[in-house]
This record gives structure tokens, C-alpha cells and sequence, in this order.
């Protein structure tokens, strides 16, 4: 199967369930807020489960494809916990991450959140043509 019809079920097995989640649980499907909620003990059964869905992802995957997805991490270790630690920090500040505002907050029309992901997409640009300007 290309990897284009993969990338392309994915997102829609990811948009299904943020509706189904918003529908049925009145939640955004906003992935920093499910596992900051987690973490305090709030509704524990939804957003476990949904977490713990996230996690077998790539189990799935390799029922499916019988092989793991692959990834390729080319940053250095400090490198990534910096880029992880200011996400975390970029997420409370924007009150919300990028599944949240990108995903449902586009598609409920939220200025807030069209707002939020062009200031995601104009970090990650500037990130990218900074680090491609640092590297040897």
C-alpha cells in the first residue's frame, strides 16, 4: 500500500475520532489537554482510553502491514527534549495543541484556533530554516 493511502486513512481514522469524541463526549480531542487531564485523575475511563488508543496505533499498524511503521529521528537527544519541552510550553500558552486547534478548531471555524496553528505553522518554518542555517 503507498504511503500516501496510509497517510490518508490515518487522518481520517484521526478526524473520525476527534468527531466521535466531540459527538459522544461533548470532548475536543485535544491530545495535550486529554493527558494533562490524565495526569490530574480527571475521567479516567475516556481519557485513558484514548490515550492508551494512541498508543496502540502502531500495534495496529503491524497487525495490518506486518511490520512496524518506520521512523526516523535525526536530532540529538538535547535537542529533542528542548523541542519537547517548549511544545509542552507553546501548548499551555496556546491553550491547546495542534490536534486540538488543528484538527476541530479549523473545522468548528475558530478564529482562535486558525490563530494558533499559523503561529504553529510559522514556528515550525523558522525552526527548521534556523536549525538548516546552524547545521554543518
Amino acid at each position: 500500500m503507498s504511503g500516501y493511502w496510509v497517510s490518508l486513512i490515518g487522518g481520517m481514522i484521526i478526524g473520525l475520532s476527534a468527531v466521535l469524541l466531540l459527538v459522544l463526549n461533548g470532548r475536543v480531542a485535544g491530545i495535550s489537554g486529554i493527558v494533562g487531564r490524565l495526569a490530574q485523575g480527571a475521567n479516567i475511563l475516556t481519557n485513558g482510553a484514548f490515550v492508551v488508543g494512541l498508543a496502540l496505533g502502531p500495534v495496529l499498524f503491524l497487525a495490518l502491514f506486518g511490520h512496524m511503521p518506520a521512523v526516523t529521528v535525526t536530532g540529538s537527544w538535547p535537542l529533542i527534549v528542548v523541542a519537547g519541552l517548549l511544545v509542552g510550553f507553546g501548548t499551555r500558552m496556546g491553550s491547546g495543541c495542534t490536534s486540538g486547534h488543528g484538527v476541530l478548531g479549523l473545522a468548528r471555524l475558530s478564529r482562535r484556533s486558525f490563530a494558533a496553528v499559523v503561529t504553529f505553522l510559522a514556528a515550525g518554518v523558522l525552526a527548521v530554516a534556523l536549525l538548516k542555517c546552524a547545521a554543518p
